[in-house]
């Protein structure tokens, strides 16, 4: 038995004020958070992940001094449900961000439809803890006024409200393409060619700024971008060996390295975790231009190359270098994971379908992922779900983007196939009956072609519309 120690008044004030001090364990300082966000790059875009066209060491450093993600998936092969899916955690199908107005893929200028702002985005769940927030770069999430990032938890917002192939031609009655700084439009037509070169500029201004707080930061670039060719300033014209496609992402991995160099002056670099990413696969041209090797199928698909796509996370002391995981891992388990670090909250009385993945970044050896099941939507309509391993194409769902269906469901093993190859259906009816039980939990909640989901909600609709184009134009 251990004898009693007792201390005289004053040396217990003096040993409580010293334990308040050091917290018995001082808290942590909350991470600032870097989230690059390309546009339309793929799998295969990087060296990292396997290009031998594409120079990209400061990118490659990412993967070098950090994790990668070889399992992670955009919920849509297309930009607008892609980017709903980061900012509210969530399937496009459940906040009806699925479809534009007009039945189509994406939102078009000048659309009545937007983001509901009754939804909780990762800017908002970040300003609970505190956090300075600002996207620099491509929104399109809707842009007429209630929609915008600054309704919608960004205290700051420089760049283009939707596409950048989104401009006035035969047919199309849009407004010049608009550069904006919060609610105001400062340039129509902008010069697209110069938008990465800004955008990096904006992003260093912002950091300097709020170097001494937490902060977000999302970076979500225009390129490599939907246009035939994209566009680079003149010192990234002619520079790689892949055209203009190539230009651009060598571009975008100078962009990555300025932002590096930046923290790394800074002194903010232990305490920032840098997320970098892309909204879906390389779309299909001709001749070819993106690549999302060794995967299947292109961007705008449900194919592996549609929707997996690259993630490199790098926290220096909080993530160990060097490391890779397959585990499934989707764009809407930010929204759980930044609250779970940050110590933001997340709204109670709305669904979400993310996971927190924490756990996976610092032991992606033993760690299992939290997401038992990936649902595949094109649109309104649900053509795959996957496990761990399998993938399932849905019999009856639609092939690539044309109107033929699937007569039969097919069966991927996608841990020994991941260029969907060997269709091995026949040999596990098991795998496909567990899957299927799957599918039809996602149709029941969030819905398929020919029934609504019990748990979707509202997308954001308004009555009367404007332009979004410079003052007196």
């Amino acid at each position: 038995m251990f004898p009693r120690i007792t201390f005289p008044g004053s040396l217990l004030l003096l040993a409580l004020w010293f334990s308040g001090l050091t917290g018995g364990a001082a808290a942590a300082p909350k991470p600032n958070v870097v989230f690059i966000l390309c546009d339309n790059l793929g799998y295969g875009d990087i060296g990292c992940y396997g290009s031998k066209i594409h120079r990209t060491p400061n990118v490659d450093r990412l993967a070098q001094e950090g994790l990668k993600l070889t399992g992670f998936y955009a919920a849509s092969g297309v930009c607008t449900p892609s980017r709903a899916s980061l900012m509210t955690g969530c399937y496009p199908r459940r906040v009806n961000m699925h479809l534009s107005d007009l039945g189509r893929a994406v939102l078009q200028p000048v659309s009545p439809k937007g983001l509901n702002p009754e939804e909780v985005t990762i800017a908002e769940v970040l300003k609970t803890a505190g956090y300075a927030t600002a996207i620099i770069g491509k929104w399109h999430l809707g842009d007429q006024l209630p929609f915008l990032p600054t309704r919608q938890g960004f205290d700051h917002f420089f760049g283009i409200p939707y596409s950048d192939d989104m401009t006035p031609r035969a047919g199309q009655v849009w407004p010049p393409l608009p550069l904006m700084r919060d609610e105001k439009v400062i340039e129509a037509p902008v010069d697209c060619r110069f938008l990465t070169k800004r955008y990096t500029e904006e992003s260093i201004k912002f950091i300097r700024q709020n170097k001494d707080k937490p902060f977000f930061l999302l970076l979500s670039h225009a390129t490599p971008g939907s246009t035939l060719k994209p566009e680079v300033a003149p010192e990234f014209s002619d520079h790689s060996k892949n055209g203009a496609w190539g230009d651009s992402v060598e571009e975008l991995d100078w962009s990555t390295g300025e932002l590096m160099r930046t923290l790394k002056e800074l002194k903010l670099d232990e305490n920032t975790l840098i997320v970098w990413t892309s909204d879906n696969g390389a779309p299909k041209r001709n001749p070819v231009q993106g690549s999302n090797l060794p995967l299947a199928g292109w961007g705008y698909t449900t194919a592996e190359g549609g929707m997996r796509v690259p993630c490199l996370i790098r926290w220096p002391g909080k993530i160990q270098a060097g490391q890779t995981t397959d585990a499934l891992t989707t764009m809407m388990d930010w929204v759980p994971t930044l609250a779970k670090l940050s110590g933001g909250k997340l709204a109670r009385d709305k669904k979400i379908d993310g996971k927190n993945i924490w756990p996976l970044f610092t032991d992606p050896e033993t760690k299992k992922s939290p997401n038992q099941f990936f649902y595949y939507y094109q649109g309104a309509e649900l053509q795959a779900v996957r496990n761990e391993r399998w993938k399932l194409y849905l019999k009856g769902s639609h092939l690539d983007r044309t109107q033929k269906t699937r007569a039969e469901a097919a069966l991927y093993d996608l841990k020994n196939d991941e260029a969907e190859i060997r269709d091995v259906a026949a040999q596990h009816p098991e795998v496909i009956e567990k899957l299927m039980q799957a599918a039809r939990q996602a149709q029941a909640d969030l819905g398929d072609t020919d029934q609504e989901g019990k748990g979707q909600r509202p997308a954001g609709l308004v009555k009367d519309v404007e332009a979004r184009v410079l003052p007196g134009a």
